[in-house]
């Protein structure tokens, strides 16, 4: 998707965890391993973001996880699960994205791509993999991996 607004675009990311596992995708353009995830499209909430994203990118319904506590929601508002991290990035020299990053589950962990977002490689990985430092994925991307599968893991 384009980028909606000139400097800041709001994102959302996934690290989704299936048994002992956390399921990252190769990003096309930067090489690098990262969540699913992406814009925030217009008219769409945080929460239903990331579960559309989830959906088009890897085929996969996914429960989000949160720790905090929720009120009911009535007839005119609705509780959100709020991100487990929440970060600004740099995109380029003139745009900067503010990344909703969420914790989720699977109920299962076969990946299906739709035509459209079809990545380079998708995989599931285990702690023992995340370690190693010669996996190239930015550095917080590592530690939420880890702490997705620390919190959520079998």
């Amino acid at each position: 998707m384009p980028h909606i607004h000139e400097k800041i675009d709001f994102t959302v990311s996934a690290l989704i965890v299936h048994k002992n596992a956390v399921l990252l995708r190769r990003h096309d353009k930067y090489k690098m391993w990262y969540g699913p995830g992406g814009h925030i499209e217009l008219g769409e909430d945080p929460n239903e973001a990331i579960i559309r994203e989830a959906k088009e990118e890897v085929g996969l319904n996914i429960k989000l996880f949160s720790n905090s506590f929720s009120f009911s929601d009535s007839a005119r508002e609705k509780e959100l699960i709020p991100p487990r991290f929440l970060n600004r990035h740099h995109i380029s020299d003139t745009h900067e994205h503010i990344d909703m990053v969420y914790f989720a589950t699977a109920d299962r962990n076969d990946i299906a791509q739709s035509n459209k977002e079809l990545s380079e490689e998708i995989r599931w990985f285990t702690k023992q993999e995340l370690e190693d430092e010669k996996l190239e994925m930015p550095e917080r991307t590592r530690r939420y991996a880890l702490e997705a599968l620390k919190e959520l893991a079998d």
